[in-house]
């Protein structure tokens, strides 16, 4: 058979003239992959990639449940340090990555990062439940509504502190370094 005669493998109704260049099976546009050595199908660049996924599922109950206790403990420190908890924040969550990081043994796993910051998040709602509990305790009593904006902030500063504690833990767990 020639270049030219050659059909994809995955769509036999397609001529092709491009090949794979890790097991040479002949493929369509549709089916190519550009990676930094070349066109590859999506079965080789699929093989490849898993090499790289070394995370165990015990890997992402340990970086949830690291996340959401240290964050839940975090912020809770945080809350009465106050307006400078935004710089110490960041570093927090730093910490916590490298102790996901070092409790998974360094294995790496594309949901991991994910896994983590949504135990983040949930360490944050579980500094939020007393201060909402407040609220709601407040808005049955008559003086309550006027008392309502300082739960209000009780409310915002554990957010922004969960939230730069989650994203600094996901992007240094994504590799990117901050």
């Amino acid at each position: 058979m020639t270049d030219a005669a050659m059909v994809c493998a995955n769509h036999p109704d397609r001529p092709t003239t491009l090949r794979c260049n890790r097991c040479e099976k002949p493929i369509c546009s549709k089916c190519a992959v550009q990676t930094p050595v070349g066109y590859r199908c999506k079965e080789c660049v699929r093989g490849q990639q898993s090499v790289f996924e070394t995370a165990k599922p015990i890997d992402f109950v340990l970086a949830f449940v690291i996340a959401a206790v240290g964050t839940a403990m975090a912020v809770g420190v945080l809350n009465f340090i106050g307006f400078w908890g935004i710089f110490v924040a960041p570093l927090v969550g730093g910490a916590l990555a490298e102790a996901v990081r070092y409790a998974v043994r360094r294995r790496r796993g594309m949901r991991l990062p994910l896994t983590a910051a949504i135990g983040a998040i949930v360490g944050v709602l579980l500094n939020l439940i007393i201060p909402v509990f407040n609220a709601i305790l407040m808005l049955t009593s008559d003086i309550g509504i006027n008392l309502l904006a300082g739960v209000g902030l009780e409310l915002i500063w554990p957010l922004v502190y969960g939230g730069l504690i989650a994203s600094t833990m996901y992007y240094r767990l994504r590799g990117i370094r901050m």
